[in-house]
């Protein structure tokens, strides 16, 4: 005779409900009792979900579903972890379509029964297919699936489910939708691991950044653990330990957070942080806050994720598009280029040679078309960051170097990030190191003290891009008669750099960047200068917003301490970055008028003259207008035209093509037609080509679609807009079917180029396919992997989108057809053909770019457009 399976006994709801309280209230009250440590949050974590796995399970069993559904938990409930206050996600698994009124009414209890007892859950009801087909449409289902668990039920359905969606996973298209999510939402948390309130799941370096390497390794069929990815060889033992210890960290956060909170809460508000801190055992002392011990802890943990992130998706992506195996094309004896990105000769290099360390950066600098480090190359240097000691500091070589990357003629703003993100800056600079990671406590900045340093950097290297002089063009002005911009950079680095030791920063800093001239040799003078701005950064913003403007004895007194025109430009620069560089919200145009007032008050109190810029371009003109003096143009023709052009369009053309706008507009500058001319190319070979007409989202499109169909390759475009809505553009193109040993030559094109190009112009009808143009067996052999970045500006007002593919005809057209589809304005474009690479950049404004979802259309639809 068989035994009998006893049943276990129903449960009633009010007990469920008191056990499942009960039993989170003893692990929370356990976790806060005990001592603050990662592996007491991965108890807690694992016990919450074990715990909440039992009461459904009970739940489930008294449901009367049937056997042959299942219950899934799936995303981070998936994973057998829970946060004190996170969701708990589950699927109602079923076979089929076929829902009867008693299924039905069966699913609908259990589901009421969960939130009857207090389980918060976030359901779905879904057949396999079901689950295919929203993972298929959707890559954030297809991710919380990914993660599924089974809790009850039939374990043959939940088999066959597993199987369904692993057949969906395509690795190469979920890593690129994982990597533009990644991206668009480290834009939506500022970009930054060091915001002053941290997102500690979503932030970049935040637990998001872990488990998309997970994510993108499972789907590739690399890992699911970070041992695996180490068995792959996808990370080291010692990446792995730094894994595992970062990621306890920021969960051991988190768990603290959610139990200060008493909610679901993972941003580390100001109003929580000190709360959080006590949590762990950090009290207040002279120095620092409890609240700036933990961020510090948090900012040294989310800056490591940010650089173990960065290596191991560049592995998995080298795995995944097999580009590890791609030819390498030698930069120099150590260092080469691995389809633009910098890779080193070997991986033992800066244990050989440290100097290489140092020179990284600015090969980085001055290798025209490098994006960027490879995985190799991050991880020798986060290997390497032992070797950089004191006798590394005080290495003549090594200054020498430094100095090179501040003097360089461009890339600083990258070079320093880069030099930041990966520790070698507070290596090198142990005075910087200090303040990696510091708050400030105060109501306008928003970044960390050295994030904010660098902010300030990158605006006062942008006051000398003309790329960037519609920001703000006076700045750019003064800029551009700057004699030695990297002074300003020796300034913007030291400026904040003593903050939180107590006592004046200012001239504490004076004093550190007097050190720092002396060590490095820079002439007296200069180093008086870059002292002096330092010591100085504050005043003239005080002055400025603090002092009445206009009484003599104020402007006589700033004049004075100030003591040359060369000095106060230099010190408006740095005191207008310093403020942009706060927070995006701190600066206003009363401020920028009150700092311009003080400025040319003080200059005339200086007895200097005019901004060497405002010369430059005026003598710029000047010469245009001798220029149209020859064409007999009566004086003054060209001012209607000039009246409506921005200073950024001056600085970014000669004198013979504002000369040649002006001839060939002056009488159409308020034309309802579109005005094209062409004239033989002043660089000796091909057109070069002028549009002007009313802007509309697709006429850069229209443009770049004509000289696709006409087999005009477009080898430079200068896009600008007019203050009356004006697009005046320029184009340097070339024609494969002329050759100079022909006698047809350009000029014979001007006359068909003018007329067609303004037919295709006056037409509404649809846009052409693109040709898709053959690549070269050059771009074959050497690819280029496609990367589209669509970053807002400062003033979330306009977008920067910057397009690297292999070049081939067509590419520009297919680009631009995007834009239009989409209704993105064309602001500004830089069109750069490197060889066989392009690197395109646009300025771009357009409703469809405040969408976060049209964003991810827009960068995905670029990338199958340039792939």
């Amino acid at each position: 005779m068989s035994a009998l399976i006893e049943t276990p006994a129903p449960v009633a709801l009010p007990a469920l409900k008191a056990r499942l309280r009960d039993g989170k209230a003893e692990l929370l009250a356990a976790f806060a009792a005990a001592r603050p440590t990662t592996s007491a949050a991965g108890r807690l974590l694992r016990d919450l979900a074990r715990h909440v796995d039992e009461c459904l399970q009970t739940l489930w069993s008294q449901s009367g579903l049937p056997r042959t559904a299942a219950l899934m938990a799936v995303g981070g409930y998936g994973r057998g972890e829970l946060f004190p206050y996170s969701d708990v996600d589950v699927v109602v698994l079923l076979p089929d379509d076929d829902h009867d009124a008693a299924l039905n009414a069966a699913i609908e209890a259990f589901i009421t029964a969960c939130w009857d007892i207090g389980l918060e859950i976030g359901s779905s009801v879904r057949t396999v297919a079901d689950c295919v087909r929203e993972a298929e449409r959707d890559v954030t289902v297809q991710t919380a699936l990914m993660e599924s668990r089974l809790l009850a039920g039939s374990k043959r359905l939940f088999d066959r489910f597993r199987r369904a969606h692993a057949e969906t996973l395509d690795p190469s298209a979920f890593l690129r939708a994982k990597t533009l999510e990644m991206r668009q939402r480290h834009v939506k948390y500022e970009d930054t691991p060091y915001s002053l309130e941290p997102n500690c799941k979503e932030s970049p370096g935040g637990l998001r950044d872990l488990q998309i390497l997970i994510w993108v390794a499972r789907a590739a069929g690399l890992g699911k653990t970070w041992q695996q990815l180490a068995a792959k060889g996808l990370a080291t033992p010692f990446e792995v330990k730094q894994l595992q210890r970062n990621e306890g960290v920021l969960k051991l956060i988190r768990a603290r957070l959610h139990m200060v909170a008493g909610r679901r809460e993972d941003r580390l508000v100001f109003d929580l942080q000190t709360a959080v801190a006590e949590s762990f055992g950090y009290e207040h002392t002279r120095e620092r806050r409890a609240s700036e011990a933990l961020m510090h802890r948090y900012y040294w943990a989310a800056k490591a994720v940010t650089q173990l992130n960065q290596i191991l998706m560049l592995n998995i992506e080298e795995r995944v598009s097999g580009s590890q195996d791609a030819p390498m094309r030698p930069i120099s004896e150590k260092f080469f280029d691995r389809g633009g990105m910098l890779e080193v000769a070997s991986d033992d290099l800066y244990q050989r040679d440290r100097h290489a360390i140092l020179e990284t950066f600015l090969v980085f600098q001055q290798s025209v078309g490098i994006k960027g480090l490879s995985a190799r190359t991050l991880r020798a240097l986060y290997n390497s960051r032992e070797l950089m000691d004191g006798k590394f500091r005080i290495d003549p070589a090594n200054r020498a170097l430094f100095m090179q990357i501040l003097q360089a003629p461009q890339g600083q703003t990258h070079a320093f990030r880069l030099m930041n993100q990966t520790s070698v800056l507070g290596r090198y600079l142990w005075v910087f190191r200090r303040i990696v990671g510091q708050m400030q406590h105060d109501l306008f900045h928003v970044y960390t003290v050295d994030q904010h340093i660098l902010m300030v950097l990158r605006n006062v290297r942008r006051f000398f891009i003309p790329e960037h002089a519609h920001e703000y063009p006076f700045c750019s002005q003064l800029a551009a008669g700057f004699d030695k911009p990297w002074l300003l950079y020796i300034a913007a680095l030291f400026h904040d750099v003593a903050k939180g030791r107590g006592g004046d920063h200012s001239e504490l800093g004076g004093t550190e960047v007097r050190r720092f001239c002396r060590d490095h040799g820079i002439e007296r003078e200069d180093a008086q200068l870059v002292e002096f701005l330092v010591r100085e950064h504050l005043t003239m913003s005080r002055i400025a917003q603090k002092e009445d403007l206009s009484d003599p004895e104020v402007i006589g007194a700033f004049a004075r301490k100030v003591g040359s025109p060369r000095r106060l430009v230099a010190l408006y620069l740095l005191t207008v970055a310093d403020i942009r560089g706060t927070s995006p919200k701190v600066w206003n145009a009363w401020k920028s008028k009150l700092l311009e007032d003080l400025y040319r008050t003080t200059l005339r109190a200086l007895g200097g003259a005019k901004p060497n810029a405002e010369a430059e371009i005026e003598a710029r003109k000047q010469e245009a207008r001798h220029v149209l003096n020859l064409y007999s143009l009566l004086p003054g023709t060209e001012q209607a035209l000039w009246d409506t052009l921005e200073i950024s369009y001056f600085a970014r053309h000669d004198a013979a093509d504002i000369a040649w706008h002006a001839r060939s507009l002056h009488r159409h500058v308020q034309s309802l037609a579109a005005v094209v001319r062409a004239r033989p190319s002043p660089i000796g070979e091909g057109l070069q080509v002028l549009v002007y007409a009313p802007d509309r989202p697709d006429l850069f499109a229209r443009i770049c679609g004509y000289f696709d169909q006409a087999a005009f390759n477009i080898l430079d475009a200068k896009i600008h807009t007019t203050r009356t809505g004006y697009a005046l553009d320029t184009f340097q193109v070339i024609s494969p079917h002329i050759d100079k040993n022909q006698d047809m030559s350009y000029r014979d094109l001007i006359s068909l180029v003018e007329t067609q190009l303004g037919k295709a112009l006056a037409t509404d009808e649809a846009l052409p396919e693109p040709s898709r143009g053959r690549l070269s067996r050059r771009v074959r052999s050497f690819p280029v992997t496609p990367r589209v970045s669509l970053r807002p500006d400062e003033r979330a007002q306009r977008w920067l989108l910057t397009v690297s593919a292999s070049d081939r005809s067509g590419l520009l057209y297919a680009i631009a057809r995007v834009l239009a589809r989409h209704e993105i304005n064309l602001q500004l474009a830089k069109i750069t053909t490197l060889g066989e690479r392009v690197e395109d950049t646009f300025l771009v404004d357009g409703a469809s770019l405040q969408q976060n979802r049209r964003q991810l259309e827009i960068e995905s639809e670029l990338l199958d457009a340039i792939a």
